[in-house]
């Protein structure tokens, strides 16, 4: 029998999923084929409504080896999982001739306990060793939550926490889950041979295709043992998030609070010199702590390095001890040696890191006002290591609706470790960008809207020209608006302001869980939902209930970020424009995910309005411009209000 070819593989998924074939689609397809075969890395921009999904899928399926495909968002890994992946080895298995399989893999946190949902979570000196259930009053949340937890447990054949619905606070979460460090192993766990985790582990080393998320495959990149199974092609989707994610398990941090919890847990366990050189340590921290600053460390001060330095020695004694003393005395010792281990050990590692003092790492002080203060250490760039770790023995293909900025995939390249498109050097990854487009009409279905004419955003104060602006589109609209800001203060301003102002729901950001607010914004065209970060890139609503997309100002990072200051001064100081680098990137990928929020399907029409006059008149507007969506663009705010007009009449007729 003849091979099927990838044309037909490709039609016989998509007709399985229900959808249409698009052109994009297929080159897609065959590229991601192409890259694949020939052991190659590829960057594919693919537009919303594309299938990316099926182009990457059904080409992996069909090349026969195992492949780990890794996404930023629950959302597309339950898609994947449970619908996408079923379907399309449905569709593929009488003309492959096997039947692929597939798993999810997540951190082992994900998972509930069976050791510590039975025997209880090791607690902290002060609140006794007790049995969370009894101890939890059967009325409050928290102990609702634990009983439906243990109910849930009789019945799960996952143990996934995403896979109980509705879901339980962190809180409830944390007492019947553990961290990689805090699990006691199969083979020493009583519960080993049911373990979830482990049962997970050993699903995906039986997979064709394992799915995971962006933190497991930094995690195994960074901490070098290897914790997703041995793969020869990587597909990340949501690429767009990767450096930021990679960032996020890379960075270290410290807090009294955290440190303190080590030192109740490891008090019973070791020595009293030990014991109390690691109390001692931690209270001259807290001292340090109590007057630390929000800000930058360009060099780390004396009382903070030796603050920890004690906290870095006495640690390293009390993990010693840890080693070589047993309690009799301590219920389920290995449980909570393992605890005050995995704390002490995370001391330990930031504690050293930091007065190592890297070039390549960023130290500053956070405040925050229910946590109090914190140090933290992260990476100045993550490129070197994304370079070394996930481009060597494997083909990967990155795509995402966002990675061609300012017209090219270069700047995205660059943070990811990848040299200029066609470069070519013996230890340099070599790679293609492919910019599928979108079966979107975009200069038909949307326009681009700047309000030139308003005054230039500041760093603080109220803008009331930008509040009238919004209010008066709001109106042209009939609702259907989808508020993206910059900061929270800046959405709850803007609510409060069209609260007082409308009679239209205003919902805003933190007062509902984020699927209920999206849910109620799609159920009701005339609804606004006004927010922040998660907004800009975790909104779904295609349809007539979202025609409006604004954004307050070009989402710049704040010019007291720490991190991101530090990466535009490196870049600056290695001779390059440090604020098209950073700043100027990190804004343009923010706008392209907040536009597509605008058109989700073929029928969709609207407005995307910037009320920030800088992206007509400053130098740098036409490269933010060059990432977005081709929209039709204006400046004039009589043809916005009147093309809103219009698409909200016709809304109202088609109802």
């Amino acid at each position: 029998m003849t091979k099927p070819s990838l044309p037909e593989l490709l039609h016989a998924a998509v007709t399985a999923v229900g959808g249409t074939e698009r052109p994009g689609q297929v080159s897609m397809a065959e590229a991601v084929a192409e890259a694949v075969d020939d052991n190659a890395h590829l960057l594919v921009q693919a537009g919303t409504g594309t299938g990316k999904s099926l182009g990457y899928l059904v080409p992996a399926l069909a090349h026969g080896e195992r492949v780990v495909v890794a996404t930023a968002t629950l959302a597309l890994q339950r898609q994947l999982v449970e619908r996408d992946l079923p379907r399309t080895v449905d569709a593929l298995h009488p003309l492959l001739r096997r039947r692929p399989q597939f798993a999810m893999l997540k951190g082992r946190s994900n998972y509930l306990c069976l050791h510590r949902l039975h025997e209880g979570a090791p607690q902290d000196e002060e609140e006794g060793l007790f049995d969370q259930f009894e101890a939890a009053a059967p009325s409050s949340k928290l102990g609702q939550d634990l009983l439906r937890l243990r109910d849930w447990s009789d019945e799960t054949e996952t143990g996934d926490r995403d896979d109980l619905t509705p879901g339980v606070s962190d809180r409830a979460w944390s007492q019947i889950s553990v961290s990689s460090r805090e699990c006691l192993g199969a083979t020493k766990c009583t519960y080993g041979a049911e373990c979830f985790a482990e049962a997970a582990r050993e699903r995906a080393k039986l997979a064709d295709v394992v799915v995971t998320n962006h933190a497991l495959l930094a995690i195994d990149a960074i901490e070098g043992a290897p914790v997703l199974p041995k793969h020869e092609v990587l597909i990340v989707d949501e690429a767009h998030e990767l450096v930021s994610r990679v960032t996020g398990v890379a960075t270290g941090e410290l807090t009294p609070g955290q440190v303190n919890r080590a030192v109740r847990r490891a008090a019973k366990l070791v020595n009293e010199k030990a014991a109390d050189a690691l109390l001692t340590a931690s209270e001259g921290f807290e001292r340090v702590m109590e007057l630390a600053l929000p800000g930058r460390l360009e060099e780390v001060p004396e009382d903070l390095g030796y603050a920890l330095m004690a906290l870095r020695d006495a640690a390293r004694t009390v993990i010693s001890a840890l080693g070589g003393t047993r309690d009799k005395s301590v219920q389920d010792e290995d449980a909570v040696r393992k605890q005050a281990m995995a704390s002490v050990e995370s001391i330990h590692s930031v504690a050293e890191r930091i007065t190592q003092g890297s070039e390549y790492d960023v130290v500053w002080y956070e405040r925050h006002d229910r946590f109090g203060a914190s140090v933290r250490v992260a990476p100045l760039s993550v490129s070197g290591l994304l370079r070394e770790k996930l481009f060597a023995d494997r083909s990967v293909v990155l795509t995402s609706a966002t990675l061609k900025l300012g017209g090219d995939f270069n700047g995205v390249g660059a943070s990811l470790g990848l040299a200029p498109e066609g470069t070519a050097g013996d230890d340099i990854p070599q790679w293609k960008g492919l910019d599928v487009g979108s079966p979107f009409d975009y200069p038909r279905q949307g326009i681009l809207y700047v309000a030139r004419h308003l005054a230039t955003p500041g760093r603080e104060g109220s803008r009331t020209d930008m509040l009238d602006e919004l209010a008066e589109l709001v109106d042209a609209a009939g609702g259907r608006t989808l508020g993206l800001f910059s900061s929270m203060r800046a959405a709850q301003a803007a609510a409060e302001e069209l609260r007082g102002r409308q009679d239209k729901p205003i919902l805003l950001q933190g007062e509902e869980t984020l699927g209920e607010l999206i849910k109620n914004f799609a159920a009701d065209p005339e609804t606004c939902l006004f927010g922040t970060l998660s907004l800009w890139q975790g909104v779904d609503v295609p349809g007539p209930s979202c025609q409006l997309v604004v954004m307050d100002r070009i989402p710049f990072p704040r010019p007291d970020d720490p991190l991101m200051s530090a990466r535009q001064k490196a870049v600056e100081e290695a001779g390059g424009n440090g604020f098209m680098a950073v700043a100027a990137t990190h804004a343009a990928l923010l706008m392209a995910q907040g536009a597509g929020r605008l058109v989700r399907a073929m029928g969709d029409k609207g407005v995307v309005a910037v009320l920030d006059p800088r992206l007509a008149n400053a130098r740098y507007g036409s490269y933010l411009r060059a990432s977005l969506p081709d929209f039709w663009y204006t400046t004039d705010r009589n043809q916005a209000r009147r093309s809103l007009a219009a698409i909200d009449a016709a809304a109202r007729t088609a109802q």
